[in-house]
C-alpha cells in the first residue's frame, strides 16, 4: 500500500470537509463541493491501480445507486403528501382541540416523534414548526420549536426510514427493518421522553385567541393520500421477499402516479389531482442527492485505500469490547452535532467492524439523536432555524442543549440495559 497515496487523499478529504462545513462562508454549495471530491479522491486512486478499481467502483456505485432512487422516490411521495393537503388537515385537526400550551407541546412533540418514523425527520419538523408557528410566540415557540427538533430527530433514530443515517445502515444491511425498530424504540423513546420533560417546563401560560382553519378534501383526494401513505409500508415488504427496499417504494410511486393519472382523466372538477407527478419531481431537493452521492463517493475512496480501517483501529481497537464500542459510539454521536452525519455514518459504516445489529442500532440512535446537541447539528434544526428566525445557535443552547444531553445519554443507558437484558 502506497502510504503517500493515503496522505494525499486523507488531506484532500479533509480540505473538502472544511469547504462543505464552511459553505455560507464560501459560497459553494455542498453538493459542487462533495460531487468534486468523490471524484477527485478516486481520479488520485485511479492514478495509481489504473483499471483495477473497476470491480471497487461497480460495486460502490450499485450501493448508491440504491440509496438515491430510495431517496427520489419517498421525496417524490412526501412532496405529493404535501401537495395534496395532508400536513394542512393534521394542523387543522390539532389546533382544533384547543389545548393548553404545555398539553400542546407534548402533543406536537409526539406527532413530530412519530411522524417522523412514518415520513422522515426532516418533513415532520417542517409540518410541526408550522403548527407551532400558529400556537406560540416568543419564549414559547423557541421551546416549542426546539422540542420538535429533538423528538423528530428521535422518533427517526428507530425507524428504518425515518432519517438517512437509518437509511444508509439499513440498505447497508447493518439491521432488518424489524431490528431497528425493536432495538431502537425504547431508547428512542427515553430520549424523548426526558428531553421533551424537561424542556416543557420552560413553557409559561398563554391564553392567545387562535383562529380556526377549515380543511376540506374530496373523496379521491383522500384516496391518492391514503395510498402514499400505504406506499411507505412497500420497501418493508419487499425487502422480506428479498428485493431492494427501493423497489418497494418505486411500486408505491408507480401506484400513486397511476391512481392520480385516472382521477384527473375522470374527475369533472378542477382539484389538487390536476396536478403532475412531473410537477413533484420539480419540487424534489435534487442536490441534496448529489450531495449524498458525493459524499458516498469520498468515503468509498477512503475505505479503498485503507484510511478507514485505520481510524476504526484508532478508535474502537482491533477486537473492541462492549465498553470500547458503546463508548465509541457515544463519541460519534457527539461528533454528530458538530460534523454532517451523512459522512460520519458513511464513515462509520466502515469503520465499526462488528457484525451485531444491537450495535449498529446503537450507531443509529446516536448519530441520529446527537445532532440534536446543537441546533446545527441536524437538518430538522437548520430548517426550524430558517423557520423560526428567533431561534439562534446561542438560544439553542441555553435552552435545550442540557435537555437534550439528558435525554442523549438517557437513551444510551436504556439501550444499554436492554441490550445486557434482551441482545446480549
Amino acid at each position: 500500500m502506497n502510504i503517500s497515496t493515503e496522505l494525499i487523499a486523507f488531506g484532500v478529504f479533509i480540505v473538502g470537509y472544511i469547504i462543505i462545513v464552511s459553505e455560507h462562508k464560501w459560497y459553494i454549495h455542498k453538493a459542487i463541493t462533495a460531487v468534486a471530491l468523490g471524484a477527485v479522491l478516486w481520479l488520485l486512486i485511479a492514478l495509481r491501480d489504473g483499471k483495477a478499481t473497476e470491480p471497487a467502483t461497480l460495486i460502490l456505485g450499485g450501493e448508491i445507486f440504491g440509496l438515491v432512487i430510495f431517496l427520489l422516490a419517498a421525496m417524490t411521495l412526501v412532496e405529493i403528501l404535501i401537495h395534496y393537503g395532508f400536513f394542512d388537515l393534521i394542523r387543522v385537526k390539532l389546533l382544533a382541540l384547543h389545548l393548553d400550551n404545555k398539553a400542546q407541546i407534548w402533543v406536537t412533540a409526539f406527532l413530530a416523534f412519530f411522524l417522523s418514523a412514518v415520513i422522515d425527520n426532516l418533513t415532520a419538523t417542517i409540518v410541526m414548526t408550522q403548527i407551532a408557528l400558529r400556537f406560540y410566540s416568543g419564549k414559547n415557540l423557541l421551546t416549542a420549536a426546539a422540542a420538535i427538533i429533538i423528538a423528530a430527530n428521535a422518533g427517526g433514530a428507530f425507524s428504518p426510514v425515518g432519517d438517512i443515517t437509518t437509511i444508509m445502515l439499513w440498505l447497508a444491511g447493518k439491521f432488518s427493518s424489524l431490528e431497528i425498530i425493536i432495538q431502537g424504540f425504547l431508547p428512542s423513546l427515553s430520549m424523548f421522553l426526558v428531553s421533551i420533560f424537561f424542556l416543557s417546563r420552560n413553557i409559561v401560560s398563554d391564553a392567545g385567541h387562535i383562529e380556526e382553519e377549515k380543511v376540506s378534501l374530496l373523496r379521491s383526494e383522500k384516496v391518492v393520500i391514503a395510498i402514499t401513505l400505504i406506499s411507505f409500508s412497500f420497501p418493508l415488504a419487499f425487502s422480506q421477499l428479498g428485493l431492494p427496499p427501493y423497489f418497494g417504494l418505486l411500486f408505491g410511486l408507480g401506484c400513486v402516479g397511476l391512481t392520480v393519472s385516472i382521477f384527473r382523466v375522470s374527475s369533472k372538477s378542477i382539484t389538487h389531482l390536476d396536478a403532475s407527478i412531473e410537477k413533484m419531481l420539480v419540487r424534489v431537493d435534487f442536490a441534496s442527492l448529489l450531495f449524498f452521492a458525493g459524499i458516498l463517493l469520498a468515503v468509498g475512496a477512503l475505505e479503498y485505500l485503507g484510511v478507514l480501517e485505520r481510524i476504526s483501529e484508532a478508535l474502537f481497537g482491533e477486537h473492541p469490547a462492549m465498553e470500547q464500542l458503546v463508548f465509541g459510539n457515544a463519541v460519534l454521536g457527539v461528533l454528530s452535532a458538530i460534523v454532517d452525519n451523512i459522512p460520519l455514518t458513511a464513515a462509520a459504516i466502515d469503520i465499526l467492524n462488528t457484525t451485531d445489529t444491537s450495535i449498529w442500532a446503537l450507531l443509529a440512535l446516536t448519530v441520529g439523536t446527537g445532532g440534536s446537541l446543537l441546533v446545527i447539528g441536524s437538518a430538522a434544526g437548520i430548517v426550524a432555524m430558517g423557520m423560526v428566525k428567533e431561534l439562534t445557535f446561542f438560544r439553542y443552547i441555553k435552552l435545550a442543549t442540557i435537555p437534550a444531553a439528558l435525554g442523549y445519554f438517557a437513551a444510551i443507558a436504556v439501550w444499554y440495559i436492554q441490550h445486557s437484558l434482551f441482545f446480549s
